[in-house]
């Protein structure tokens, strides 16, 4: 690593331009002054006492009062330390405000009846999300390409639960990595088979997915709505024709 690196990942743990060459140029110098520090790096003489004075108050620096004043650095353990705790406290005040800034915009969020999620990747995070939730009965039917182990692992920890989970899919593959579940072939109704995932969540809660010429993949889901539950009648019904 460069030390341009090392200056840059300083600043991305919350440290300025001025303090982070600063804190570096103390590292090779072991202790030094003011112009010790200028001298070493391109940081104004003028800044540095204010740098250094900052890298004081994080616990980063020690200070000799002499004439003329010597700085220090501390252990780097002890520094990163401070830095740790230092990037944890702006995390928790960056997501405290997020938190507050979420629940004032539930409400209008909870009146939306339909959500659309874009790209495999965001379909499968939304459909994790949603089998964690599960409380009664998860339903998911899935091509072999789309079910991913991160879902098999949330499907499995609902079944741990208490959960009811079914699988439904054409793919011999999928059904033989569930085989102590409930498992359906839709394979004799290939034209009512959805091209892309569907999920039903309690009865009140569907995501269906379809696949573009491209392969990439769109969902939509609702939740407690009137919406989800024509959805969800819809899945039940196909279901039964599944189990008769």
């Amino acid at each position: 690593m460069e030390e341009s690196d090392a200056i840059e990942a300083l600043e991305e743990l919350g440290l300025s331009n001025y303090e982070a060459k600063v804190f570096v140029a103390l590292q090779k110098l072991g202790t030094g002054t003011a112009r010790d520090i200028h001298q070493s790096t391109d940081v104004p003489r003028s800044q540095v006492y204010g740098a250094a004075e900052s890298l004081q108050e994080e616990g980063l620096v020690e200070v000799q009062q002499s004439k003329p004043i010597q700085y220090r650095p501390v252990s780097l353990d002890e520094a990163r330390s401070h830095l740790r705790n230092r990037f944890e406290r702006t995390e928790e005040r960056a997501f405290d405000y997020l938190e507050t800034a979420r629940e004032q915009a539930s409400e209008d969020e909870q009146r939306e009846d339909v959500w659309t999620v874009h790209g495999q990747e965001g379909v499968t995070s939304r459909i994790e999300q949603l089998v964690a939730e599960a409380e009664e009965r998860a339903v998911l039917g899935s091509p072999a390409d789309l079910m991913t182990s991160s879902i098999e692992d949330a499907l499995r920890e609902r079944v741990a639960a208490g959960v009811s989970v079914i699988v439904v899919s054409e793919d011999e593959a999928v059904r033989e990595r569930f085989d102590e579940l409930p498992v359906f072939d839709p394979a004799d109704k290939p034209d009512e088979a959805p091209m892309g995932r569907v999920l039903s969540i309690d009865d009140d809660t569907v995501l269906i997915s379809v696949l573009d010429d491209s392969g990439r993949e769109t969902a939509i889901w609702s939740s407690q709505t009137g919406f989800a539950a024509v959805l969800g009648q819809f899945v039940d019904a196909h279901l039964d024709e599944f189990q008769s």
